[in-house]
């Protein structure tokens, strides 16, 4: 966890806004124990053998290597990679200065690469026929195909969200109720009941991120710049936002009185809830044109692997 520290001066009567020391961890020895945790859970609740549980967590890191090397090749600073058990991994990064054309990108390196090398596994076993083979590259396939389905928090969610509508709370609100909808109809299909969580979760998000922009149209009307990153919140701006969200989530910080600025237990929860509040700014340097291009791209990573199936069973 991170250290909360506190700076010695004031700024226009406020307290200076808690710093964060950040400790020196070894992002790489977490997300292997969590790999090792995923395998482990996989083995014991699902039954499956060691080498198809070996092809789901190999198909997960060069997925999840695509996003990295992407956001480490854009200058993004604290990128790691995430395992969450059961659920997949996702990873994380931080930039201030976000282009739409490069957060296309790095969408898109996720399942991409996976969907390529599953073509090919395919491709070249029609004349082995081998079954090891074959479950590599279905599970290549079937994984990074589902991540490509258009609902949030998927890859293809967010690459539709960034192209056309990252920054209209509305309709993104709107497109996540969809979300749970249609993952809520395809766990319930497929009687994968364990993941109906991931739709919950995102009924949360959705729940807290409304929240958030009702602080942000609030923030707005008092000239409070929220586009911006922690470490140059002023710190006036730090205390007033954090009365919004003590404010808005009476029972979260029910024994903190707004207007009183002083340090309580609760600041560095304090401090991750205002980062999440805060926004980045994207810069949309996307023409309609190439939108369209990204998108038909998108439908043919997407379509392509489906043809080569179908044709492969039809005609040979």
């Amino acid at each position: 966890m991170d250290d909360f520290l506190n700076s010695g001066h004031s700024s226009g009567g406020f307290p200076p806004k808690p710093l964060v020391a950040q400790k020196s961890q070894n992002a790489l020895v977490r997300s292997l124990i969590s790999l090792f945790i995923y395998a482990l859970m996989f083995y014991f609740l699902f039954d499956q053998n060691l080498a198809y549980i070996a092809a789901i967590l190999l198909v997960i890191i060069i997925h999840e290597m695509g996003h990295f090397a992407f956001m480490k090749l854009f200058n993004y600073s604290n990128v790691k990679i995430f395992i969450v058990p059961l659920l997949g991994a996702f990873t994380s990064g931080k930039k201030q200065q976000v282009s739409q054309a490069q957060l296309s990108i790095i969408i898109l390196a996720g399942p991409v690469p996976g969907i390529i090398i599953g073509c090919v596994l395919f491709w070249l076993n029609k004349d082995l026929q081998n079954d090891t083979l074959k479950m590599l590259a279905n599970s290549f396939l079937i994984i990074n195909l589902l991540n490509c389905l258009p609902f949030y928090p998927l890859d293809g969610g967010r690459l539709i969200e960034t192209l056309f509508f990252k920054e209209n709370h509305i309709i993104r609100l709107a497109f996540g109720v969809i979300s749970i909808i249609c993952l809520v109809f395809l766990f319930l299909l497929f009687q994968s009941f364990i993941m109906i969580i991931v739709p919950v979760l995102i009924g949360l998000e959705i729940y807290n991120e409304s929240k958030h922009q009702k602080i942000r149209d609030y923030l707005t009307q008092e000239k409070i710049n929220y586009y911006t990153d922690y470490e140059n919140l002023p710190d006036r701006d730090y205390w007033l936002i954090r009365d919004c969200l003590i404010m808005s989530f009476p029972k979260k910080y029910a024994s903190i009185e707004p207007g009183k600025y002083e340090y309580t237990i609760a600041e560095p929860l304090l401090v991750q809830h205002i980062t999440a509040v805060l926004q980045v700014n994207l810069s949309s340097d996307l023409s309609v044109f190439k939108r369209i291009l990204i998108l038909l791209f998108y439908i043919l990573i997407f379509a392509a692997p489906i043809a080569l199936v179908l044709f492969n069973r039809y005609h040979l």
